[in-house]
C-alpha cells in the first residue's frame, strides 16, 4: 500500500478556506487541473455517499465518492472509483485546522492505495506534488493579498 502525506500553510482563516474546499463538486473553482465536474443523480454536494464525476484538464476522467464530510473537524474522505491513474482502493482524506498565530490554516492532504509496483514512485509524485500541492498552491493564490 502506498502512502501519501502533503501538508502546506495557507495565508487565510481555515473557516475562509473551509468555505471554498467543503463543496464536494467544487474543484473546477480552486483546483487547476479540473475542467469541470459534476454531482451524479443530481444529489446534493454535502451528501455523504454521493458521486462527483469530474473531467481533468487534460482530458482524463474521474469519479470519486464522498465517504466522510466534517464541518466540525473540517475534513473530508472521498475514494476513488474510477481513474485512469491505475489505483485501487484509494481513500483520501482533505484536512484544515486553525493555526491561531496570524489566523492562517494549516492544510493536510493524505491519501492510501494499491497499484502495480512499478507505478508507485510516479503516482507518489503526481498525486502527492501535482494533485495535492497543486491544489494547495492555487488556494495559496486565490487568498493571498486578501488579508
Amino acid at each position: 500500500m502506498v502512502k501519501i502525506y502533503t501538508s502546506s500553510v495557507i495565508d487565510a482563516p481555515a473557516a475562509e478556506v473551509w468555505a471554498v474546499v467543503r463543496d464536494f463538486n467544487a474543484l473546477p473553482k480552486w483546483h487547476p487541473d479540473i475542467a469541470d465536474s459534476r454531482i451524479e443523480l443530481g444529489q446534493p454536494a454535502d451528501k455523504v455517499g454521493c458521486i462527483r464525476n469530474f473531467t481533468l484538464k487534460n482530458g482524463g476522467r474521474i469519479r470519486e465518492q464522498l465517504l466522510a464530510l466534517s464541518d466540525y473537524d473540517m475534513s473530508c474522505t472521498y475514494s476513488i472509483l474510477e481513474s485512469p491513474m491505475g489505483v485501487e482502493n484509494y481513500i483520501a482524506t482533505l484536512k484544515l485546522t486553525p493555526i491561531t498565530d496570524r489566523n492562517r490554516s494549516f492544510a493536510e492532504w493524505s491519501a492510501e492505495f494499491d497499484c502495480v509496483k512499478a507505478k508507485e514512485r510516479e503516482l507518489s509524485q503526481t498525486i502527492g506534488t501535482g494533485v495535492f500541492q497543486g491544489g494547495f498552491d492555487a488556494l495559496k493564490n486565490r487568498f493571498a493579498g486578501k488579508r
